[in-house]
């Protein structure tokens, strides 16, 4: 299924396949038409660039036009792993990945299927995650298959993925690093390794410098809101998410079982979603995010 599987993406054609935080909607990062063909299954603006998904340190550096030394650091400890590095881009990368923009995010999944996939390909893989824009991300390949259909050419079942969320999203472009997306690699152990890093802002109009940086995101089509105290609405069937009792406690299980819930309670055509507003702690700040992108408004 392997082999399969990349000569599809040599093809041009597009491959689901699993990564430790969600399943991936892949194409041959070198290749516009390929690349374009992601943006039209998803529903994805362009606006929104794409992850490039390698199987090393070196088959990164190739396609980094700068690689600093908080590159290799970062790399070193985090990768395989949820960690992505924005980094100036050599030309050989589309525009059509980055948004237009100079840089684009190298990451080394930590999933087997997803390393013997590049490897087999022989080429960086552009992916983000294998669900339409906006929705929950897909953290089984059922998921992608409902959502995505006949969109996609092949997917390949991995079981769930067990880190949950997308990856952290760090920019070593300027002269200091820029937190762009949080997730379970947390700012504070990159600081341990690199120093202090800068948190953005939410982006203005134009291309973003991440992925995932639209103010609605990850959301299902069930109206989902955020409660303090157990507040929940007086009308209507729905659900009610709590850590520590109808979820893990913990940020790593909680992360693990999110988005696999959040499609489980769509799927029962509730009135509404209430979860309780996870811990303002470091470790909890991805999980935070999504949430918070999942309950926001239309439009």
């Amino acid at each position: 299924m392997i082999q399969e599987a990349a000569e599809l993406i040599r093809a041009g054609r597009l491959v689901a396949f699993p990564t430790e935080t969600v399943y991936g909607l892949g194409a041959n990062a070198l290749d516009a038409a390929a690349v374009l063909w992601i943006f039209q299954a998803k529903g994805r603006p362009n606006t929104s660039p794409l992850i490039v998904h390698v199987d090393s340190i070196e088959m990164a550096r190739e396609y980094a036009a700068e690689w600093p030394p908080a590159a290799q650091i970062l790399a070193e400890h985090h990768w395989p792993g949820p960690l992505t590095l924005v980094l100036p881009k050599r030309d050989i990368i589309p525009d059509e990945v980055t948004a237009g923009l100079p840089n684009v995010g190298l990451r080394m999944p930590a999933h087997p299927m997803a390393l013997a996939l590049i490897r087999a390909a022989g080429v960086p893989i552009a992916a983000p995650s294998a669900n339409r824009f906006a929705g929950i991300s897909p953290t089984t390949a059922e998921h992608v298959r409902r959502s995505l259909g006949d969109a996609v050419d092949l997917i390949l079942d991995g079981g769930s993925t067990p880190v949950g969320i997308e990856s952290t999203v760090l920019s070593l472009v300027g002269e200091r690093p820029v937190l762009l997306r949080p997730g379970m690699v947390t700012r504070e152990e990159i600081e341990e390794l690199i120093g202090p890093v800068l948190v953005t802002g939410e982006p203005a109009a134009g291309a973003h410098p991440a992925p995932g940086m639209h103010a609605r995101h990850y959301s299902p089509a069930t109206p989902l809101m955020v409660v303090r105290g157990g507040v929940l609405p007086g009308e209507g069937r729905g659900a009610y998410l709590q850590h520590g009792a109808s979820m893990p406690a913990d940020p790593i299980g909680y992360a693990a079982e999110l988005y696999a819930t959040l499609h489980r309670l769509d799927e029962q055509k509730l009135d509404w979603i209430a979860v309780e507003e996870p811990p303002d702690e470091p470790r909890w700040a991805g999980i935070r995010d999504r949430l918070r992108r999942a309950a926001a408004p239309e439009g």
